[in-house]
């Protein structure tokens, strides 16, 4: 089984309000690229990847005009895909949706969040991620309200034919970027609120992924996590990344069955620094030159990682994209990230 994570830059924009794919000349929300060059590239790399399932973060949008089923669906079908079934959870305001496009001839997926709703709960539980948390974030004993502006992606998902059961949550947790600052106060400010708020988000999503693996349910966490270490300089005064909280790595005391594991990342971890496999390219136009970080994941639970076979299609470090002149090229005009795969053989499920 093959699942992938692929976040698609401003992949609405390619769309009309019917779900039909633009594929023409006007430019797209890339620099100097056409609606027919990023359609065109989305589909060379989709079938490449050839995937059972592929998490499309940043997702056509959903409103009182659009729909992100309609979109996907008829951008299969467009592209000659066999992942043509699509399932979504919770809507957000961002225009950047979190679907799972799939084969259902091989997969069946369904959209179970977990968590009570808003005010129903304990206070002790972690709530639906279309909710709030009330987490104390900086030790004065006040609960902040910490919420998800793109709510995770919860799903129960079947392989058919073997049925093998697992859950699966897509996930885009906050970016960390001080959007808005005008000076250098503002930068600083608004880096750390950023960071923290993405932390709460990481301790909540963790909250959720524990519930699962304390009751021995197989797991796969992936998506853009706008995090990896050593990516800003605020880092050091919370001690921790948002990826080492997700994956439980944050203390020596969790076990290896309460851990989740993605290869790229432990190698990110392990060096600190910018030095790591990359899943994304940004022009920095100030400084004329390319940013590269690692901010896709595929975070797999210990009975699932056992044997398992993780790829990052980057059209430079790996050496099949690299040499395959059409993919490579279509990896560059189709978006600023590239996909992350990984290979898992299941077994038997009873």
């Amino acid at each position: 089984m093959r699942i992938v994570t692929y976040n698609v830059e401003w992949f609405d924009n390619l769309f009309d309000d019917a779900g039909r794919p633009q594929a023409d000349g006007r430019w797209s929300a890339r620099h100097n690229i056409t609606r027919e060059m990023q359609l065109e590239a989305l589909g060379i790399v989709f079938t490449a990847l050839d995937a059972d399932a592929v998490m499309v973060i940043e997702a056509p949008d959903t409103n009182s005009r659009r729909d992100t089923r309609r979109a996907l669906e008829q951008f299969a079908d467009w592209a000659g895909l066999r992942a043509v079934a699509v399932e979504m959870g919770f809507v957000n305001d961002t225009q950047q949706e979190i679907a799972l496009l799939y084969d259902p001839l091989v997969l069946s997926a369904r959209h179970d969040p977990m968590g009570a709703p808003e005010g129903l709960g304990t206070g002790l539980e972690p709530p639906m991620f279309n909710s709030v948390y009330r987490l104390d974030l900086d030790t004065d004993r006040q609960r902040e309200e910490v919420r998800f502006s793109k709510p995770p992606l919860e799903l129960a998902v079947t392989h058919l034919a073997t049925g093998f059961a697992f859950r699966m949550i897509g996930a885009h947790l906050k970016s960390k970027a001080p959007h808005g600052a005008r000076r250098h106060d503002d930068v600083i400010r608004i880096s750390i609120e950023n960071r923290r708020k993405q932390l709460a988000q990481a301790i909540w999503l963790r909250e959720r992924v524990e519930g699962h693996l304390a009751a021995g349910e197989p797991m796969i966490v992936l998506g853009d996590f706008n995090d990896g270490p050593g990516l800003d300089t605020y880092e050091g005064l919370f001690g921790r990344s948002a990826l080492e909280i997700v994956m439980g790595r944050d203390g020596p005391e969790v076990p290896p069955e309460m851990r989740l594991h993605d290869p790229n990342a432990a190698e990110a971890l392990s060096r600190r620094g910018n030095l790591g496999p990359t899943s994304a390219r940004f022009y920095i136009d100030k400084e004329r030159r390319y940013l590269a970080a690692l901010l896709d994941y595929v975070m797999l639970s210990q009975e699932l990682a056992a044997g398992a076979a993780w790829r990052i299609w980057h059209p430079f470090d790996d050496p099949v994209c690299y040499e395959t002149p059409e993919l490579h090229q279509a990896l560059l005009t189709a978006s600023d990230h590239f996909p992350v795969s990984v290979d898992v053989d299941l077994p038997p499920w009873g």
